[in-house]
């Protein structure tokens, strides 16, 4: 008995594993397009472009909520549930502010003249890769206004740690993914 209770334990949860295959699948994803703009940007006329100021702003606020969910997670655990709901609030809360500089941010690409259109080709890519990560990230918001109504609605009957550790899991994915897309469109864009 002992063996088969030891053997359960190493096993990845279902959620935790669809996560990774869909983490897998979203990198390759990323990595298809970032090699598309790396080989496109050696054709003749490609124009860089300047990352706006608001970008940094809005990677501050990513990193934040980053640090805000790792907290909320330590505190379900601990079954400290007011921080843990102070903590998915502001998880939310940096990850709406983080999605509304962004829109400045493209706002600001568009008046520079920066556009989905034309014979470059940088403006298609940096308007198809930053906004992909727009969705996965709106998805996660999305996701964490359905946490921050079930900690301040719902009753905990099972204290399973799990939705907050996969749902912390895809936060620090779409942080870590915005970190290698800011770096990339600077260093190589």
């Amino acid at each position: 008995m002992e063996v088969v209770m030891n053997q359960q334990r190493k096993k990845i949860h279902p959620h935790k594993f669809t996560l990774w295959v869909a983490i897998a699948s979203i990198l390759m994803m990323f990595a298809g397009l970032t090699s598309a703009f790396i080989v496109k940007s050696n054709l003749t006329g490609w124009r860089n472009i300047k990352m706006p100021t608001v970008f940094w702003y809005s990677t501050a606020a990513i990193l934040l909520s980053s640090l805000t969910i790792q907290v909320a997670i330590r505190s379900f655990k601990q079954r400290e549930m007011k921080q843990y709901r102070s903590m998915i609030a502001w998880t939310l809360v940096l990850g709406v502010a983080f999605i509304v500089l962004q829109y400045f941010g493209f706002k600001n690409l568009w008046e520079q003249n920066i556009r989905f259109s034309g014979s470059a080709g940088a403006g298609q890519f940096l308007y198809v890769i930053f906004g992909l990560h727009a969705l996965h990230v709106i998805g996660g918001a999305i996701a964490l206004l359905v946490m921050f109504l079930k900690a301040y609605v719902g009753k905990v009957k099972l204290y399973s740690s799990v939705p907050v550790e996969v749902m912390a899991t895809y936060w620090h994915f779409v942080d870590i993914l915005w970190i290698y897309l800011l770096v990339f469109f600077i260093v190589i864009g």
